[in-house]
């Protein structure tokens, strides 16, 4: 046992394989892999087996460049029966690739022709290194002109890779993908415009990011960063505004063989009244429409609002709501008032409605309580006054033929983290009649199901928004799996509810639908949908009135700039109105795209159908769209659809429109519009109406933020020709020196500033003693800014190689080195003075130079950008002070690597002692 332990001990201190006396076998076997770019040695057994001392010549190859030994041929001597240990020291070049390489040994008696060759292999591993480095890139930058920045990617591993160059916010000029060798490199432009247009200084930052297409996870990136001045600045402004819009238009309406016309006015605005976003207002001011009402013209409307962090303040007309029970939605002139403590809010209202003849004034109260972020109770009491004088028809809605009283309650909770409730329950009390009323409601959201539930009843005597009415309605979707989806749908309307007659009641509905979803591609998915639904016609006489079972197939699918959308429909149909039974199946196509800045819509759809007057009876219908950005100042838009589906009577629907939007100049834009179209509850009859529209936006100021300043200096002559004459340029503020150099702006708004100095007339070679252009930031005070104004200084030189080594260490021989390409001999020259940095790639033997330098403190850096190892740079830093006009001249000197070789003087012995137990 312990005999084994000592072998293991020697094995692991000595890397060396001990073998039998065949001259085949080597002796040391380098299994260990190498880094490239490092040294390694390998060892070989030399035997003498012989009586008499002899002398061997060795000679080292090896089989690829990349593997170079530092000594190719040697002597030595190996005395009688004796065995010598060589070592073979190796450099493994920077770019050699990972694989198995051969090292062969000559071995040669001197005056003998007869060689032994003993071979071994090293192994070098793989070694993945890519850089990415700034290498040039603008500090300032003009709007409107290009940033061009250029990096230098670098392979600095033994592997070839394959990559792709992306850039999140410019463009490569290159070709995006590329494959750099090992030990190469590539300069990288990006290119980005900016825009003319930008009104205030900015900064932008660019990034090129170096992606492996065979690893995508690894990345390398690198970042710049410019400052653009603006060349068309907007002023900064001293005040706070109000953005508000003013219009007046012409409209024009032939209804019903009636022609209509007139002028109407408008006014909008909304915002905040102070700089730090408090304070909000909001007002519109709408004159009378001086044609019948049209969904596509505004109504008569006046209000304004008022709302800070407790308060908030409604006077005029909006549709005002107590609860969803009491009054969901009333549109009518009043006023609103709220007032919200920390947990506790205190408000009410009072409406005057303009669109129910059976109430003449409303009034609410209430109070909220917030119990946690997500849940609160409402308490509140809603008090209606029916509309009785000087009418002497009967209340269309008998509930509501006395004062009425609506208490409720209302609450919102969060059960869970993904489930919520609310409710509500309510009592209305008359003089004649009391009923009730309430509403349950629940959602849920959780990982692979989602849902809602909504139950509402209210009693026959019920004088609230809703009377003798109960519905019901509920959606679940399940995720059955990643890109199945399953879902159902329930809803039932609320047949008796007190809507506001400006608006026709949408037809009664009820249905159940069920269906499953798959999406096969990101861009595509089929639905398909089962069910049953029931449409009955409000209005008299009925247009309709059937039930309906029906199996639907929907496919969506995006191809290229093109979304389609196909859609079938199979159903048997009741109907009640007419007493017969049939078949109703529809077939729809929808085809959107977008080219030359205009975005298209495509629609048709073919129906035989059981559910109105006919049966079988046969419909068509199609129409398209079009919506083109001409330009940033206009847009332009037409549509057309031959006809619509009966259910969708009450609203407003378009046959033929026609719009178009111009913005004059800035702040003023006209607005043209033409249409064809059927107006609510009307099936045949087509009205046409133009509008003519000129709107004015303005920004009243509200506030004023800051007090007018002014910057003054003057420019100190540091050894230039004048100083007087000098054109300064800050935004769009401009001054010229006196004769002292003195300059000022005056009435300048306080903010950050770029100064510049207009080159045209200064000298050539003119340049600022400090930073140019010069970041300021103006406060609300006179500012000083001093600056001198000198010649530049330049930096020339040359890179220069010497291949002579010195002769103090001892060589054994000298050293062959294989021929490199100029691109591979080039180092990075970098000068900076602290606050500008310029870098230059350099090839060997060839000038350089920098010009129009600041003079000052500068350093000059080498850095070596792939120089192979064998060669050092001399002095790779340089620090000097660069004078007025004066030209520094640089020689940086590369030299080869000195190579020192010690041998051990004594031989080695391999063996293992016998121990007894």
């Amino acid at each position: 046992m312990i005999r084994k332990w000592i072998i293991y001990i020697i094995l692991l201190l000595f890397p060396v394989l001990i073998f039998s006396q065949n001259q085949s076998q080597e002796i040391v076997n380098k299994k260990d892999s190498v880094l490239p770019g490092t040294s390694t040695s390998v060892s070989f057994k030399i035997e003498n087996k012989s009586q008499y001392n002899k002398k061997y010549i060795l000679r080292i190859e090896t089989s690829a460049s990349f593997i170079s030994p530092i000594l190719i041929k040697d002597e030595i001597t190996v005395s009688a029966s004796d065995t010598r240990i060589y070592i073979v020291p190796l450099r493994i070049a920077t770019e050699a690739s990972s694989g198995k390489y051969e090292v062969a040994l000559h071995i040669s008696e001197k005056n003998n022709d007869k060689e032994i060759i003993e071979k071994t292999e090293i192994i070098v591993s793989e070694h993945r290194n890519l850089s990415i480095t700034l290498l040039e890139s603008p500090e300032f930058i003009k709007a409107g002109q290009v940033i061009r920045a250029s990096f230098l990617l670098k392979n600095n591993g033994n592997t070839k890779e394959h990559l792709v160059m992306e850039s999140d916010n410019a463009l490569i000029s290159q070709i995006n993908t590329l494959v750099l060798p090992s030990g190469a490199n590539r300069v990288i432009t990006i290119i980005k415009n900016t825009d003319p247009n930008l009104g205030k200084n900015d900064f932008v930052n660019l990034n090129l990011t170096a992606r492996s297409t065979i690893y995508p996870d690894q990345a390398v990136t690198a970042y710049t960063s410019v400052k653009i001045i603006s060349i068309r600045p907007v002023e900064e402004d001293i005040y706070y505004r109000l953005p508000v819009s003013a219009s007046l238009s012409f409209i024009g309406t032939r209804n019903r063989g009636i022609y209509q016309d007139g002028f109407q006015g408008e006014m909008y605005g909304k915002g905040s009244l102070t700089n730090k976003n408090t304070s909000q207002i909001e007002f519109h001011a709408v004159t009378k429409n001086p044609i019948e009402f049209n969904a596509y013209t505004p109504y008569e409307e006046y209000f304004i609002n008022y709302k800070d962090s407790n308060l908030f303040i409604h006077l005029g007309d909006k549709a005002y709501s107590a609860s969803y029970l009491t009054e969901f939605s009333r549109y009518g002139r009043g006023a609103e008032l709220r007032y919200d403590f920390k947990k506790f809010s205190l408000g009410g209202f009072y409406n005057h409605p303009r669109f129910f003849r059976d109430i003449k004034d409303e009034f609410n109260i209430y109070s909220k309580l917030k119990i946690k972020k997500e849940s609160e109770i409402t308490l509140g009491y809603l008090y209606k006054i029916p509309l009785t004088e000087n009418n002497n028809l009967p209340s269309a809605t008998p509930i509501f033929n006395s004062n009425t009283h609506l208490p409720y309650i209302t609450g919102k909770f969060q059960l869970l983290k993904n489930l919520d409730a609310s409710g509500e329950i309510t009592y209305s009390k008359t003089d004649e009649r009391q009923g009730t009323a309430y509403m349950l409601q629940t959602h849920a959201n959780f990982n692979k199901v989602s849902g809602s539930l909504m139950y509402l009843k209210a009693s026959p005597d019920f004088a609230g928004y809703f009377s003798n009415t109960s519905t019901f309605n509920g959606n679940i979707q399940y995720k059955l799996l990643k890109k199945v989806n399953l879902f159902a749908n329930f809803m039932q309307d609320a047949k008796n509810y007190q809507r506001d007659t400006l608006l026709l009641a949408a037809p009664y509905r009820s249905f159940f639908q069920y269906g499953a979803q798959y999406y096969y591609l990101k861009t595509g998915s089929v639905m398909i949908y089962g069910g049953y639904q029931k449409y009955q016609d409000r209005l008299m006489p009925k247009q309709f009135d059937y039930d309906e079972k029906f199996f639907r197939l929907s496919l969506n699918q995006k191809i290229g700039v093109f979304t389609i959308n196909l859609e079938g429909q199979f159903g048997n149909t009741n109907n009640f109105l007419t007493g017969f039974s049939g078949t109703s199946t529809f077939y729809t196509a929808n085809l959107g795209f977008e080219k030359f800045k205009t975005s298209f819509n495509l629609y048709g759809s073919y129906s035989i159908t059981s559910r109105y007057q006919l049966q079988n009876q046969k419909q068509t219908y199609f129409g398209a769209r079009a919506i083109s950005r001409l330009s940033e100042k206009t847009n332009f838009s037409i549509f057309y659809q031959n006809n619509y589906m009966p259910e969708d009577y009450f609203k407003d629907r378009n046959l033929f429109e026609v719009l178009f939007h111009h913005q004059l100049f800035r702040n003023h834009e006209i607005d043209l519009s033409g249409r064809y179209n059927l107006q609510r509850g009307d099936l045949s009859n087509k009205d046409f109406i133009f509008s003519l529209r000129y709107t004015l936006r303005m920004n009243v100021p509200v506030q004023k933020t800051a007090e007018y300043t002014t910057l003054s200096g003057n420019i100190n002559n540091l050894g230039v020709k004048k100083v007087d004459g000098i054109r300064l340029i800050m935004g769009n503020h401009i001054t010229i020196t006196d004769k002292a150099g003195n300059y000022i702006f005056k009435n300048v708004p306080p903010g950050d500033y770029f100064l510049e100095i207009d080159k045209s007339t200064t000298q050539l070679n003119d340049i600022p003693y400090s930073n140019f252009p010069a970041a300021l930031h103006l406060i609300h005070k006179e500012n000083i800014y001093n600056f001198g104004l000198t010649t530049a200084a330049n930096i020339r030189g040359s890179i220069l190689l010497n291949e002579n080594e010195e002769k103090n260490q001892y060589v054994f021989a000298q050293y062959q080195p294989r021929k490199e390409s100029k691109k591979n001999n080039s180092v990075i020259v970098e000068v900076t003075n602290g606050e500008q940095t310029y870098r230059k790639i350099c090839i060997i033997g060839e000038p350089f130079d920098f010009t129009y330098l600041r003079p000052g403190n500068w350093t000059l850096k080498i850095y070596r950008n792939g120089l192979d190892k064998r060669y050092k740079i001399s002095t790779d830093q340089l620090q000097f002070v660069l004078k007025p006009s004066e030209t520094k001249n640089v020689i940086i000197t590369i030299v080869k690597q000195q190579t020192e070789i010690k041998y051990q003087q004594e031989s080695v012995k391999v063996g293992y002692n016998e121990i007894k137990k």
